[in-house]
């Protein structure tokens, strides 16, 4: 099924990986949101497990790995065209977790990658609600 204009939603996974009380975001490579920043995260595969999918997602776009608890946050993602129909629609499910290995680097889809402090997010060209989930979910701004 594709992306955009599917037939039904798609479900993928977000990670705010996080050191130092800063998070680690990645500007997005391709559309949806291309050159946003975001927080990394992707499609689930089938048979994959959603920490699973998070896991990959956080290493493949980033390099590194993070000590992921339980879900804590599940949103939906729709972006409709000027027509009105549903251009994509994902749903998404948001891991928290602090930073445990790796070589920061951007890979896979994403073009760069940054720690950045909860307040730092509002002078970047993000996907929609991620500095206000970033401040909620690290308790501060």
């Amino acid at each position: 099924m594709s992306r955009f204009y599917p037939d039904a939603p798609r479900a993928a996974v977000s990670v705010l990986c996080h050191r130092d009380g800063c998070a680690l975001v990645v500007r997005r490579g391709k559309p949806p949101y291309k050159d946003h920043w975001s927080l990394p995260g992707g499609l689930i595969e089938l048979g994959e497990t959603l920490v699973q999918a998070a896991a990959r997602e956080l290493l493949e776009e980033t390099g590194v790995t993070a000590h992921l608890g339980d879900p804590v946050e599940t949103f939906d993602s729709i972006q409709r065209d000027a027509d009105g129909r549903v251009a994509t629609h994902f749903i998404l499910t948001v891991f928290c977790g602090a930073y445990a290995s790796g070589t920061p680097a951007a890979g896979d889809d994403a073009a760069a990658l940054d720690w950045v402090l909860p307040g730092e997010l509002d002078e970047r060209l993000t996907t929609p609600g991620t500095p206000e989930r970033v401040r909620r979910l690290l308790g501060g701004a």
